[in-house]
């Protein structure tokens, strides 16, 4: 009984009841561990993106509300091309990936922020090659 006390008080407890708002994408890492290539990617809901074997789509990503820098949540899809059944279905927390991973021997998946467009970083200018070190002649 005493657990089930507890259990409602977490549940009723303003840190759960924090308002989450809807990004139309996310920011996401994909990690082959065979080649090591990292690509980060970002993907609008229900775009998806290949690397190698699997696809990824991002079905929705939500962020608190009152803070966009905060916790992201992304629900995403990962199929295996050599699978009959998607090998991640679910939600991905941007802090916590180990809390619900994708587990493949291949592939490694991590949200890394909600896609807001008011948070996009700005172009970065090209950059100026640096001038070459100027040498003093040697005798040789």
């Amino acid at each position: 009984m005493k657990r089930l006390a507890f259990v409602l008080a977490l549940i009723t407890s303003p840190a759960c009841a924090q308002e989450m708002a809807t990004a139309p994408g996310a920011q996401l890492r994909i990690l082959d561990k065979l080649t090591g290539a990292v690509v980060d990617v970002t993907l609008a809901d229900g775009q998806t993106t290949t690397l190698g074997r699997v696809t990824v789509q991002v079905n929705e990503c939500r962020y608190p509300a009152d803070k966009q820098t905060a916790e992201a949540e992304a629900h995403l899809t990962v199929i295996d091309s050599s699978a009959k059944d998607p090998v991640f279905n679910g939600w991905m927390v941007a802090s916590s990936p180990a809390l619900s991973a994708l587990d493949h021997p291949r592939y490694d998946v991590w949200v890394l922020r909600c896609d807001v467009g008011e948070l996009a970083l700005p172009e970065a200018p090209p950059e100026e090659p640096l001038p070459e070190a100027e040498t003093a002649p040697t005798d040789g």
